[in-house]
């Protein structure tokens, strides 16, 4: 069997790490013209499920590995002021485990065949069954699987379910990181609460790595080469709905609109790295009707992408991974595999996405201003 996975995001190389590790031929087609071409997001919290499908996934050598780059989720869930007062609770606390997005895609890539610029413009079924991907600078790619893994603007779900589209929730943030010094540790009660303002509100998040990635790698998987990421701040300020950053920088733009706020905070903004913060929207895709059975699928956010207040976009992406890696290699045949698979998907994608559109009000909502 070979599978053709449109897509090199964390469940598209997931799905592949998995599927080569059982014999299953797998390549992975992205339409960037590099690996680290455009900003990919920060820290991660992975729920029991998403990270048990992570581990299911990759080869048992890397799990030591995957254990030290870690870190713990932990978090009071406050609501506080600029002054960083308590001024409510925004429910239960938070656990996990807490990882780099970064850090855990280049664990993914090790060894996978990868062709970047490989931007699929449509897809033919074949007479034999097989499935033709079509590419816009690259030869066509033939498989007996296509897994669009392609993300939100998937152009495999666009010929797939056409009916199928992104809706637009509104809802902006500026996402940005800042080291973690012994100064941004003293916010360690706002970690996972939310800093409720003037017409916006700001999101903080620790990234504590057990062992530094580099470092953790060289000593536990040489074969393996991780980026030399320290512990971090993960900061998002939620804009009002259809916000916009004008001509500022981000880092300008979510200073503006922190006049008066703690020094610890505006200190943070003012410290960010300067290349890796950016504007975000937050769209959602909810999965219809099921599409006539075939040698094409979908996975992850082509499928159900979820806002990132529900905390479950990554997860539920790598818990199509590894079902479909189970289903495919458990003794079907293709079509009652991919069948097994999107019936079970289908079922959970779509209690993803509701869930994560019930979560955004409260982190969403801000105090207008006067």
């Amino acid at each position: 069997m070979r599978v053709c996975v449109a897509g090199a995001g964390l469940g598209g190389l997931c799905l592949a790490q998995g599927l080569r590790g059982a014999g299953i031929e797998a390549e992975v087609y992205e339409r960037d013209p590099a690996i680290t071409a455009r900003f990919q997001g920060y820290r991660l919290v992975l729920n029991p499920v998403g990270f048990e499908a992570l581990r299911g996934c990759l080869p048992q050598r890397w799990h030591p590995l995957l254990d030290a780059i870690v870190g713990d989720a932990y978090g009071e869930r406050l609501i506080l002021d600029p002054q960083l007062n308590q001024v409510g609770e925004l429910g239960p606390g938070r656990t996990g485990i807490v990882v780099d997005r970064h850090v855990l895609r280049h664990l993914l890539l090790t060894g996978l065949p990868v062709h970047t610029g490989a931007a699929l413009t449509g897809y033919d079924l074949l007479a034999d069954g097989q499935v033709e991907a079509r590419f816009a600078d690259r030869d066509p790619a033939t498989a007996d699987l296509l897994v669009g893994a392609d993300g939100v603007g998937s152009a495999v779900r666009s010929v797939l379910s056409p009916q199928t589209t992104p809706t637009d929730t509104g809802v902006r943030f500026v996402i940005g990181r800042t080291p973690l010094t012994e100064r941004f540790a003293g916010l360690s009660r706002a970690f996972g609460s939310k800093i409720a303002g003037d017409g916006v509100s700001l999101l903080l998040g620790a990234m504590r790595f057990r062992t530094p990635p580099k470092e953790a790698a060289e000593a536990l998987a040489p074969e393996v080469t991780l980026p030399d990421i320290r512990d971090y701040v993960r900061w998002a300020m939620i804009l009002p709905r259809n916000g916009s950053l004008g001509t500022a920088t981000p880092q300008e733009a979510v200073l503006s609109k922190m006049p008066g706020w703690h020094p610890d905070l505006r200190a943070l903004i003012e410290q960010a790295d300067p290349d890796n913060s950016t504007l975000l929207s937050i769209q959602v895709v909810e999965p219809g009707e099921r599409w006539a059975p075939g040698p094409v699928t979908l996975l992850g956010d082509a499928i159900h992408a979820t806002s990132p207040t529900g905390g479950n976009g990554a997860n539920t992406a790598l818990r199509d991974a590894d079902l479909l890696r189970r289903c495919l290699t458990g003794g079907r045949d293709l079509l009652g595999a991919v069948g097994d698979y999107e019936r079970q998907m289908f079922e959970y994608g779509a209690e993803a996405v509701r869930f994560s559109l019930e979560a955004l009000p409260a982190i969403a909502s801000q105090t207008e201003p006067a």
